[in-house]
């Protein structure tokens, strides 16, 4: 998993066809993602639940590159092993989900993955000045997490603030909520690099016809990459 700032497009599979998670990971990878990102809800932390990692196991060999794995769980450190052995390659916990996120993005580290630290919208950039040394991404929700299709809410000025902090680390930043083409070119000028789409991916097509994935991918990255 080589470090670049160049736009990657990750395909969140809540939007996909449940029934054929599997398939839905190894078509939209065809169709151009890089990454592959897996939203673990647990109705307690947000008010939805979703898959565990039992569920990421199944799906790992069906995803050939990135396996991003977002817990919107609370708390996350009784998961952390299962996860690794489930295959993730990038592991985001929230801030806001327990009072030692120092330690438990060190323990994401020593289990063999990528830490990642997520801020919900309303928790400033500046939660995360003190753990930048640990993580490899930070991830920007720019809707409120639990459900997809949410409205895009504006976050400009946390990702440049970020962006202003992170300085030459090799940190990426992550978007997760209400990406498409018009909001893409937004985050990505402030600085993200990492853009989480569903719908906006998943639309008008499906298992059988995935071309519309790689045309809609293709959307997203152009209007990021202006």
């Amino acid at each position: 998993m080589p470090f670049d700032r160049s736009i990657k497009i990750a395909p969140s599979i809540l939007a996909a066809d449940f029934a054929a998670f599997g398939a839905e990971c190894e078509a939209a990878e065809a169709q151009g993602a890089d990454w592959i990102h897996v939203d673990v809800m647990d109705g307690h932390f947000v008010p939805n639940l979703t898959l565990g990692p039992a569920m990421c196991k199944a799906l790992r060999p069906h995803i050939k590159g990135v396996m991003d794995v977002h817990l919107m769980i609370a708390p996350v450190d009784p998961y952390i092993d299962a996860f690794a052995e489930a295959g993730a390659d990038v592991l985001t916990a929230h801030v806001e989900a327990g009072p030692h996120v120092h330690r438990t993005l060190q323990a994401i580290r020593a289990a063999g993955m990528r830490p990642g630290v997520a801020l919900n919208p309303g928790t400033p950039a500046e939660a995360v000045r003190d753990v930048l040394g640990l993580v490899d991404l930070v991830c920007v929700m720019t809707v409120n997490p639990g459900f997809g299709g949410q409205k895009f809410i504006d976050m400009g000025d946390k990702i440049r603030a970020l962006r202003e902090m992170i300085g030459d680390r090799e940190i990426h930043i992550e978007i997760d909520g209400g990406v498409d083409p018009k909001t893409a070119p937004l985050v990505a000028a402030a600085g993200a690099d990492v853009l989480v789409a569903g719908s906006a991916v998943f639309k008008g097509g499906s298992v059988a016809d995935p071309a519309p994935y790689g045309a809609n991918i293709r959307a997203i990255r152009a209007a990021a990459q202006g």
